[in-house]
């Protein structure tokens, strides 16, 4: 049998154990498994309108908030309502706004492009008098960092050292500001990496190291072609190095230089199912806890993310999982324990029907939540209810083959699965369908005569899928 290795519609599609086409199937440690379903969190309502970013924001102390923003105002989730914490005049937004968000301190740090940084401590956001008007911010050392300002896109500002709330430019203060004019175009995107700032065009980045007076920060231009972010969401932190989307590609950088990973794989296929004019709204969030990385955009027929491609970091394979979301987060849910029971009912019936391995059960354990089209704060952790795979393709250009029989192994077998074989005539000619069968014993019994056979897979409840094999037996030449 040959492992599994992932949906790789670039790849050469004889390549044993390759997927050539997916549906909610992502990359485990182990195999392919079904993508789990999102659930609402009950007793959590609908924001008022759109989402346009939010983030689970860490004080301290070690307590959350968890901000969601609309095109007018931003909300924070208290008890399970949404309590509005704009500043008194609100925000003025387009269906193009994103927000940013980044915490120093105990101090939150918001920006959207058109409004002046916004800070709240516990409360209700405001506007810092001596910030610029900023499209990103996020914070690195001793200092919250904002790029794409107005006083010039390519443009970047720090705020004072360890104060938040003076921006004003200063040799003492250390309060600076600068543009970075190497490469055209606008910043779009900025991260912080261990003790570094990440600051992205669409097709060039920059590093910036904290250097002291006169200069506060030095930037210099990464090496290594045209490596770039196409949005301020398009990017994720995964441990020690950034995941980005670049307009043709998806790369990884550990603060050397970046390597792209979509070559040879999935990047032909990601250039011709995605828009580019929309794909500034990318976003990637990672779920650290099953080393995946989620990356949501629109597809080549929408201008919202409604596709979603799965990137498994350890085994450096992809799924497919396509989901219509407007934000992405990774929040710490309430977990049920010996003192929470009661929480959630008298009987063990009461309990919320996920898997047994959900991170429900796990205290402090993140999970991925998403907001849906119809503004509904929803986490993943519901059992995958269908799934399916396309094989790649096995044959020969001269001889002519019988197939038998496709065996799966399972880590965990479906409830029920189906099977179509196809066949063509001749490599690289469309595949015709042939019979369907079902699940028997553990494998599908197929008889087709064919130069090139594959085959596609339904399968219905949670699964996970570790190898795949066929029988073939000759059946002459022509």
């Amino acid at each position: 049998m040959f492992p599994l290795i992932g949906f790789a519609p670039d790849a050469d599609q004889t390549t044993p154990g390759l997927i050539s086409d997916c549906d909610n199937l992502i990359p485990a440690l182990i195999g392919m498994e079904g993508a789990p379903e999102a659930e609402p969190v009950e007793g959590v309502p609908a924001l008022p309108s759109v989402c346009r970013g939010a983030a689970v924001i860490n004080n301290l102390n070690n307590t959350r908030r968890l901000m969601a923003a609309t095109d007018t105002a931003i909300y924070e989730l208290v008890d399970e309502a949404w309590v509005n914490r704009s500043r008194a005049e609100g925000y003025a937004g387009s269906s193009d706004t994103r927000w940013s968000f980044t915490q120093f301190g105990d101090a939150t740090l918001a920006a959207n492009g058109g409004q002046k940084i916004q800070r709240s401590g516990s409360a209700g956001f405001s506007d810092i008098a001596s910030a610029p008007t900023a499209d990103i911010v996020f914070s690195v050392g001793s200092f919250v960092m904002a790029l794409n300002t107005n006083a010039s896109r390519d443009g970047w500002h720090c705020c004072a050292a360890f104060d938040d709330t003076d921006w004003t430019q200063s040799l003492t203060t250390q309060a600076a500001s600068g543009r970075l004019v190497t490469t055209p175009g606008p910043l779009t995107a900025g991260a912080r990496l261990g003790e570094y700032a990440i600051a992205y065009k669409e097709r060039s980045m920059f590093l910036g190291q904290y250097v002291g007076p006169p200069v506060v920060w030095d930037w210099v231009q990464v090496s290594g072609g045209e490596a770039g972010c196409v949005g301020k969401d398009a990017i994720c932190d995964i441990g020690g190095a950034h995941f980005f989307v670049g307009p043709d590609n998806f790369w990884l950088f550990d603060g050397t230089r970046p390597i792209p990973i979509g070559d040879g794989v999935i990047r032909s296929w990601f250039i011709e199912d995605s828009n580019p004019d929309s794909l500034y709204k990318t976003i990637c969030v990672f779920d650290r806890e099953s080393n995946r990385v989620w990356v949501f955009y629109p597809s080549s027929g929408s201008s919202e993310c409604d596709s979603a491609l799965v990137y498994h970091v350890l085994t450096k394979q992809w799924g497919r999982a396509n989901r219509a979301v407007q934000a992405a987060l990774m929040r710490v849910p309430p977990s049920v324990t010996y003192n929470t029971w009661d929480q959630f009912g008298a009987t063990y019936d009461d309990l919320p029907a996920v898997g047994y391995d959900s991170p429900l059960w796990a205290v402090g354990a993140r999970v991925l939540s998403v907001f849906d089209t119809a503004n509904r704060l929803m986490v993943y952790s519901g059992d995958s209810a269908s799934s399916g795979m396309t094989t790649g393709e096995v044959g020969d250009d001269v001889a002519v083959s019988r197939l038998q029989q496709i065996r799966f192994r399972y880590a965990k077998a479906p409830v029920s699965a189906t099977i179509q074989a196809q066949h063509a005539a001749n490599s690289g000619g469309e595949f015709q369908p042939g019979a369907s069968g079902n699940l028997n014993d553990g494998k599908f019994d197929v008889l087709r005569v064919a130069r090139w056979h594959k085959a596609r897979a339904e399968f219905v409840g949670p699964v996970r899928i570790t190898h795949v094999s066929a029988t073939f037996k000759p059946a002459g030449r022509r």
